[in-house]
């Protein structure tokens, strides 16, 4: 598999991940990748997140930094902020919104099989060797 099929498959697992976010929960870039098993990889999680289609129906939403707060700037940021708080999750004065409330916290039996497994999820691109 060529590094573009490679980088694509990593964003269908990120993405599988962020899709199981509850409504009116939030969670890390961190979080998410260490869900998908990319521990440390935080920076990717954006990357797949910057490449996700716009018609898209992923949560995008609902990832937060590490502080809770909204990393992207001006009408996205906007968009981001009012879609949270129609969810009901809520942010405090500096805009931030607090982890120990809201943070999504999945069950601890294998979260990464099941954001392989589910029906409805994007499925990865096949090695088609000719």
């Amino acid at each position: 598999m060529n590094e573009s099929g490679s980088r694509n498959n990593l964003h269908i697992l990120i993405r599988n991940v962020i899709a199981r976010i509850p409504r009116g929960r939030v969670a890390t870039y961190g979080q998410i990748a260490r869900l998908a098993g990319l521990k440390g990889q935080a920076r990717l999680v954006g990357y797949a997140l910057h490449a996700t289609p716009a018609e898209s129906s992923i949560p995008w939403h609902r990832v937060l930094n590490a502080q809770g707060a909204i990393s992207t700037r001006g009408t996205s940021a906007e968009r981001q902020r009012k879609l949270l708080l129609r969810e009901g999750v809520r942010f405090d004065a500096r805009g931030r919104v607090s982890l120990e409330k809201f943070q999504w916290r999945p069950r601890a039996s294998s979260a990464r099989s099941r954001s392989l497994s589910g029906s409805n999820l994007i499925r990865p691109e096949r090695n088609s060797v000719a």
